[in-house]
């Protein structure tokens, strides 16, 4: 029989999960919706597909999340409440304001807000916070925004001398393939941190004798992602696929193929990386061929300016959150 507060700490990390799912469907189909290769409607049903046998690739990247960042044994269930709970504010928050910020920086952000105001820093694991998890996190927008350049510099060369209107053509058909890539990557890397939260929970309340990610939990996250991103981001897909920069189908490829592949490798090594940065940063990439002014660089600097914001502000209010559930 399941504790409460470890039920409390399914629903939550299920909705997390779901949360994620609409607040980051704009990383799946975007740019595929913003160049009308895809209508929204069959966009988002592929992505919800595609996720879900993302999320069950692997589970590497759970083992990092529930692990990485405390021993669960130092930890307990109001703490990883408390975490969720920071998360889950922050992604609303911006997914009202239209921000394509990371759910991942909030998850992890969340969790260690709270752990700090529980435990002290003491029992941060210091070294495995930096080495697999903060350094993946800052350095895959940047290898995201190289391989994208590199990438449609290669189209380029591939199709210069081609009619625009038959390399539209060909890349049209080619975009539903990146963007499909694009979501079954985005299952394979983000559907698994709450995985490793509700396995982390479980270990702690001794119900599973050691870190390993019941099928189940697999399962129920799987779902709960595939169900979020059905529901769509609308507000986030428009800065996303439109605001950036305009994209051509031949762009649109460019970018899903580029930023999947990072986040593919990332989810094989066990790596949590921000799908939304590693898109954005691509997006950025690919128009930066163009010429340097193609790339709208106000929006582009108010999207980094809620990648930064947000491990720090997530941190905060789960630190709050967690005080108040000690007050009552």
């Amino acid at each position: 029989m399941l504790e409460p507060l470890v039920i409390v700490v399914i629903i939550l990390a299920l909705l997390f999960d779901f949360i994620n799912g609409f607040h980051d469907t704009a990383n799946a189909i975007a740019t595929s919706v913003s160049t009308r290769v895809l209508s929204p409607i069959v966009a988002i049903l592929m992505a919800a597909v595609l996720n879900f046998f993302g999320a069950l690739a692997n589970t590497e990247v759970a083992h990092t999340i529930g692990q990485g960042i405390v021993n669960p044994q130092f930890i307990n269930n109001e703490t990883i409440i408390a975490g969720l709970l920071g998360a889950i504010i922050w992604n609303l928050f911006t997914w009202y304001l239209g921000l394509p910020s990371s759910s991942s920086h909030a998850l992890i952000g969340g969790v260690v807000g709270s752990v700090i105001a529980s435990k002290g820093f003491a029992v941060l694991n210091v070294k495995g916070l930096i080495e697999k998890i903060f350094i993946p996190l800052i350095t895959s927008p940047v290898i995201g925004f190289i391989i994208a350049y590199i990438v449609m510099e290669f189209i380029l060369l591939l199709v210069g001398n081609m009619a625009p209107r038959k390399v539209n053509k060909y890349f049209s058909f080619l975009q539903i393939l990146s963007a499909a890539f694009m979501a079954f990557s985005h299952g394979s890397n983000d559907a698994q941190k709450s995985m490793g939260i509700i396995t982390a929970a479980l270990l702690a309340s001794g119900i599973i004798p050691y870190f390993h990610v019941p099928f189940p939990v697999v399962i129920a996250c799987a779902l709960a992602m595939a169900l979020g991103t059905s529901m769509g981001g609308w507000r986030i897909i428009k800065t996303v696929g439109t605001r950036i920069i305009k994209l051509e189908p031949i762009h649109g490829f460019a970018t899903e193929s580029s930023a999947a592949m990072v986040i593919i490798g990332a989810s094989l090594l066990g790596k949590p990386v921000s799908t939304t940065h590693v898109l954005s940063a691509a997006i950025m990439g690919v128009g930066s061929t163009k010429r340097v002014s193609a790339v709208r660089w106000t929006v582009a600097v108010n999207i980094v300016k809620a990648w930064l914001l947000t491990a720090p502000a997530s941190a905060l209010v789960a630190a709050m959150v967690f005080m108040l559930i000690n007050r009552i």
